[in-house]
């Protein structure tokens, strides 16, 4: 019986590799990442960090981090399931709060955290209340599914093992060996499907992704594969259109202003925006005197978004939107008409702009007490030019939006605007050039590496400028970014880690000669720092 013995030895070994085989490879282990999401609720500037949820039914951690300033108070926090589904019964909660918590944010910067229930993959939305307004943040809960491939290679293994033992038993037990050849030949047909599986899976697309490429419900975040099959289709969507409600509040009074984005071809509602750096909308406000605000507002309905402003002079405003719509790549729509404000006051008057906010060049300067430098040399129309702010004088920089820096670009502006203290916002309204471009450097070692601008119109698909359409491209390069991108899986750092800087550096191309008005921002000490300046960018050529 030894060879008996050694066949069972060697029949049970090849059982457990093909378990083993298996287990690794029984579901998608896509569990989805940590999302962030900041919100201008109310007087708030938040940023709110929905944590991965690693099992079902399980818990939502939400962690809320707040700037220096921010109000003492408290949120109450809900999640409601919004997925439609085929079967009726999984669709039935739909619209209805689940689980609910409250966060005591008080007066100090840092993280404050709640924990809510999840029991069910799908749509979901994480509903803020701050006693006067309400936020909803869409987010998705991935299921886990096992591919068609991942099914056929664990089918196809057990098989093998399966009559590996029926060989073994035909063998030991029929009179004829010749009867053991039968169950060998499925052995060797199910190994033989298996590998073939694994070799061509590798190749094999993914279905699209719910809640990043195509609309999700219960059905296709449950299992994809069975919704959807691999395909390559294009996923694109048209351009959608921006309009700005009526804004009726005076200079110095608080306003909501209400915007709403609807689908560039039916017309309907775009409710398909997704988190791009950090923010379902980024909201770009010019003032009459050069004061930008960079906002994120809050979805308050399918398409609908509203902030709170306190515009402090009258004039007109120009108004910008930057988001990523769900198949349909980052875009940049600029408000056709902006705003104008009345002048709140009996005497009026031209706004005074605090002297620390007033355009500079490159050089030093304070801002909000904290000493910055920016060095730009060299700045030439159709050449790549490297922008440097150096803020403060240690890495103590936080990631803001994800991002070490923010770089906002407007221009090019004849230099009676850009320098009058009352047209800036009516000049900003018209001007050819609008971009947002970052700096995502960073190894904690005082050495920033690693740039990015975010693109639209000519811009090719690697460098992400976003612009107008009939922009110029901008240039961007690549390098260390260790210091901020996710390794092993893990988050990448969020705002509590100062260790970044003091150097934030950018890299860009100016596409035009003339005037431009530049505002750079950093967070420190739990601060959003915005650092405006005048540059001059030469023609091409030396002329001047």
């Amino acid at each position: 019986m030894p060879r008996v013995a050694r066949v069972v030895v060697a029949v049970l070994c090849a059982l457990g590799l093909s378990v083993g085989a298996g287990s690794s490879a029984g579901a998608d282990s896509t569990a989805g990442g940590d999302l962030k999401v900041a919100q201008t609720l109310g007087d708030r500037d938040l940023t709110f960090m929905l944590r991965r949820v690693t099992g079902l039914p399980g818990p939502l951690h939400v962690d809320v981090f707040t700037h220096r300033g921010t109000a003492a108070g408290t949120l109450r926090l809900g999640t409601v399931p919004t997925g439609a589904s085929h079967d009726r019964a999984a669709g039935s909660s739909a619209g209805t709060t689940t689980s609910s918590a409250s966060v005591r944010l008080g007066s100090t910067p840092g993280s404050y955290s709640a924990a809510l229930d999840i029991d069910r993959a799908g749509p979901w939305e994480l509903v803020v209340d701050d006693g006067s307004r309400t936020a909803r943040i869409p987010f998705v809960v991935p299921g886990q599914a096992t591919s068609p491939p991942e099914l056929t290679v664990f089918g196809g293994f057990v098989t093998a093992g399966v009559l590996m033992l029926v060989t073994l038993f035909v063998a030991v037990r029929a009179r004829r060996g010749a009867w053991a050849l039968v169950p060998a030949g499925g052995v060797v047909a199910a190994l033989a499907t298996a590998v073939t599986a694994a070799l061509l899976s590798a190749s094999l697309p993914m279905p699209p992704e719910p809640g990043g490429q195509v609309d999700a419900t219960n059905d296709n975040v449950a299992d994809p594969y069975a919704v959807v099959r691999p395909v390559t289709n294009d996923y694109s969507r048209p351009p959608v259109s921006l309009e700005t409600g009526r804004y009726p509040a005076r200079a110095a009074e608080r306003g909501t202003l209400r915007l709403s984005v609807h689908d560039g071809s039916t017309g309907l509602p775009a409710d398909d925006l997704v988190v791009h750096d950090g923010a379902l909308m980024h909201l770009l406000v010019i003032g009459p005197t050069g004061e930008l605000w960079h906002l994120h507002p809050i979805r308050t309905a399918p398409g609908s978004y509203e902030v709170q402003l306190r515009l402090p002079a009258a004039g007109h405003y120009a108004v910008s939107a930057e988001f990523a719509r769900r198949g349909g790549g980052i875009q940049q729509v600029r408000s056709a008409t902006g705003l104008t404000v009345a002048d709140g006051s009996a005497r009026g008057g031209d706004p005074a702009l605090p002297a620390e906010l007033a355009p500079r060049g490159p050089g030093e300067r304070t801002v909000d007490g904290v000493p910055v430098r920016l060095s730009a040399p060299s700045l030439t129309a159709g050449a790549a030019s490297t922008l440097t702010a150096r803020v403060g004088d240690t890495p103590t920089l936080q990631p803001w939006l994800g991002m070490v820096g923010h770089m906002i670009v407007v221009g090019p502006l004849d230099k009676a605007d850009a320098t009058s203290p009352t047209r800036m916002g009516r000049a900003a309204q018209g001007a050819p050039v609008w971009a947002h471009a970052h700096s995502m450097g960073g190894d904690m070692s005082g050495h920033m590496s690693g740039h990015s601008a975010h693109g639209m119109g000519d811009a090719p698909a690697h460098d992400m400028a976003v612009m107008d359409q009939g922009d110029e491209p901008s240039a961007s390069t690549s390098g260390s970014m260790s210091g901020l991108m996710p390794l092993n899986g893990d988050s990448p750092a969020d705002e509590t880690v100062a260790a970044y800087g003091p150097d934030v550096s950018f890299v860009y191309t100016f596409s035009r000669p003339g005037y431009y008005r530049v505002w750079i921002q950093a967070e420190r000490d739990s601060a959003v720092l915005t650092m405006p300046y005048l540059l001059h960018v030469s023609p091409a050529g030396g002329a001047k």
